[in-house]
């Protein structure tokens, strides 16, 4: 059965992020330049993750705040949700994400067009432009997302009062590393929304990678996670929760074994009297 209200939920989330994020984007560059310096890229790296951590805590009880297809696919391919729920998810994320872009041109027409409104425009020159090298960044780094997703908002074990906070975080690290190289993709919603909005060919050309290489790390860390740590910690926890409820029976058989004997010995004590 679907959930129409967890897919607003990722509208609205996905909209957070693809607003606030590019925003960081737009405002660093008004605020320090151009180039690269360590301030813009913090402010950068502070604006998607404080968003994330945000939207975790807003609407993770609703819809598991994925606010990623990249998170998405990987939860479909476990069966954490269904393939019809995880379809509407990624549908609603996209559509969050294109209106976040299309109030960003209308809000900030002039100082967000440099920046093509926080779109991502392939690796940089510290990685030669290589579009193999930040397809491999893009693989490292979403893996590492949905590893920490996986590891903290899924596992049953892990105390859930530090999923948003541990999401943002790592959110802002892979920002601190990522920007420089590829801009840290991480998230196809985000990356597309710019390019099609703004129909710009340069980010169009190159938002395949956008989308294919996040996929790939997202569904290698999520295949890994679910099988190798967190299906087995289930089984075991129920193992663990059958074994305690089997000697629970038995304690209380026993209890009641013990009561009736102990009737049994009073009523023939009685009968012996009145004889």
């Amino acid at each position: 059965m679907v959930n129409p209200r967890a897919w607003f939920a990722e509208a609205i989330a996905t909209y957070a992020l693809v607003f606030f994020g590019p925003l960081s984007v737009i405002l660093a560059v008004v605020a320090f330049g151009d180039g690269l310096t360590i301030e813009s890229i913090l402010m950068i790296a502070l604006g998607h993750g404080a968003v994330i951590a945000l939207m975790v805590y807003a609407f993770g009880h609703v819809s598991g705040a994925h606010i990623n297809p990249a998170v998405t696919i990987p939860m479909m391919i476990t069966k954490k949700i269904s393939v019809a729920d995880g379809i509407g998810y990624i549908i609603f994320q996209v559509i969050g994400a294109i209106i976040a872009t299309l109030s960003l041109v209308a809000i900030l027409p002039e100082i967000g067009k440099p920046v093509l409104w926080g779109g991502h425009g392939g690796p940089s020159e510290l990685l030669n432009h290589s579009i193999m090298s930040g397809f491999v960044v893009e693989i490292i780094l979403t893996f590492f997302l949905v590893l920490v997703i996986f590891m903290t908002a899924v596992h049953k074990k892990a105390p859930k009062s530090i999923a948003g906070a541990s999401i943002g975080g790592i959110v802002f690290l892979l920002h601190i590393v990522g920007v420089p190289l590829t801009g840290a993709g991480l998230n196809p919603a985000r990356s597309f929304a710019p390019a099609i909005v703004t129909g710009d060919v340069g980010l169009l050309e190159i938002n395949w990678l956008y989308w294919v290489a996040p996929i790939i790390g997202g569904i290698i860390a999520g295949v890994i996670m679910n099988y190798v740590f967190i299906n087995k910690d289930e089984a075991e926890a129920k193992s663990g929760s059958r074994s305690n409820s089997v000697s629970k029976s038995k304690s209380d058989l026993t209890k009641y074994e013990k009561k009736y004997l102990a009737r049994l010995e009073k009523q023939k004590k009685a009968d012996n009297i009145d004889e």
